[in-house]
């Protein structure tokens, strides 16, 4: 679902049909409030993070909540039988036994909630940014926030790269282009647009430079205080710097063994391979799309037909999440990198007529892991079916200030829209019983 969104979607159409959307869209669900500020703040120690997008709205009764088993007919429940992870009281389904031995290493939150249900484009908006849209300001994505405050962690890389496609959703808003992302599709073939021709020489290369150098120089200086030309012309010579080799060996998972490619399985954790390398080199977010190929037809958008083969996706995905994290544990990364699932919504315990699934936003899980987070524990429960929570709330929001709290960030802070003071999260508290 994601894919097609990104390339389609009508940002006219969905500023229209999302505007009237309220605060309450992000709010606790289920009657609940959220967890009152504290006075003390709470940090991790987290210099980056690498953020698993699941497009389409994983269900968590099929994942990472799993419930009584069901039936693709008549009886409500998990599609696939349970089992026992490394924390004790902790089940996973069973087409995750690699990222089941080491729950120890993460933090499961069962209870992530908002309330758009069949809107996939506002429900993308809420998890990336926090809010609902708004007609007369667009509000930067956790990744952009991220690199705004951060900046990167190297001169030889930018602080912020998307790799799946580009849309509203996953930019800057009004933090601008110096907080945007860099992306790729593919990662045989890096950044789109950052290889020079092969048939260009040093020579004319360096000679083009200058000219643009020139050109941005006199225009800069005849357009004193103009904003946005600075902005472009600051992400033009960003770009420039960016096309140099040191850049683009990063791209080259040919120089890593053929047997720890392996053990990050297929497309998707290939691209979490990549992410590793580009958080070691000094990228600060690094957000990893998992439904590219739409391997088991529909991506995580499993209604119908597409649950038939969402073991598949569950597969893939398992062996991206254990592959990343058993490497960066073995480098002696992992209390350093902070890594994050999300996804629009969850999916129902019913099926629907076809045998799949339609959405929820009441309750959904997602986990994290590394960050120096107090790991090997469980946020929140559900009830019987994985529809209601029982306790523990966890709103977009608060979902949002533990990433930043992860990384060093005060949820405290304000960034600005212009003249204008903007809360970085929409009150959201950090979930506190994960930092030591």
């Amino acid at each position: 679902m994601d894919s097609k969104l990104n390339g389609q979607f009508d940002r006219r159409r969905f500023i229209q049909t999302s505007a009237g959307l309220a605060g309450s869209l992000i709010l606790p669900t289920s009657g609940f409030s959220a967890e009152k500020p504290v006075t003390k703040e709470v940090f991790g120690k987290a210099k980056s993070c690498i953020f698993l997008w699941l497009g389409g709205g994983a269900a968590q009764i099929d994942t990472f909540d799993p419930k009584k088993q069901g039936d693709l007919k008549k009886k409500a429940g998990s599609a696939y039988k349970s089992i026992d992870t490394a924390v004790s009281g902790v089940q996973l389904c069973e087409y995750l036994p690699r990222t089941a031995k080491l729950m120890d290493r993460c933090v499961l939150i069962r209870t992530l909630n908002h309330r758009v249900i069949d809107e996939h484009a506002a429900a993308t908006n809420i998890v990336h940014t926090g809010r609902p849209t708004s007609e007369t300001v667009v509000y930067p994505s956790i990744g952009s926030t991220v690199a705004h405050r951060l900046g990167a962690g190297s001169e030889n890389v930018p602080a912020y790269i998307l790799i799946g496609y580009p849309n509203i959703s996953r930019g800057p808003g009004f933090l601008g282009s110096s907080a945007g992302y860099v992306y790729l599709t593919d990662t045989k073939a890096g950044p789109a647009g950052l290889s020079a021709p092969k048939d260009l020489s040093s020579d004319r290369r360096r000679r083009r430079e200058m000219l643009l150098e020139r050109m941005q120089t006199t225009g800069l200086a005849g357009a004193k205080g103009d904003i946005a030309l600075a902005d472009y012309v600051n992400v033009s010579r960003e770009t420039q710097r960016l096309a140099g080799d040191e850049f683009g060996r990063i791209f080259h998972l040919e120089t890593e063994p053929d047997s720890l490619r392996a053990s990050y399985g297929g497309e998707f954790g290939q691209r979490c391979l990549l992410a590793r390398r580009l958080v070691e080199s000094g990228v600060r977010f690094v957000e990893v799309s998992h439904n590219l190929n739409f391997i088991n037809g529909t991506g995580w958008d499993t209604h119908n037909d597409g649950q038939k083969k969402q073991h598949v996706l569950i597969q893939e995905l398992d062996n991206a999440i254990a592959g990343l994290i058993e490497d960066l544990e073995r480098r002696g990364r992992l209390d350093d990198t902070l890594i994050a699932l999300g996804t629009e919504f969850g999916r129902p315990a019913e099926f629907d007529a076809g045998g799949g699934r339609g959405h929820q936003s009441a309750a959904f899980s997602v986990i994290m892991a590394g960050g120096g987070l107090r790991t090997g524990q469980a946020v929140g429960t559900t009830d019987e079916l994985s529809k209601k929570i029982v306790d523990e709330p966890v709103s977009v929001p608060d979902y949002h200030a533990t990433i930043l709290a992860a990384m060093g960030i005060s949820s405290k802070i304000e960034l600005k829209a212009g003249d204008r003071p903007v809360p970085i999260t929409e009150g959201g508290v950090p979930i506190r019983k994960l930092f030591a």
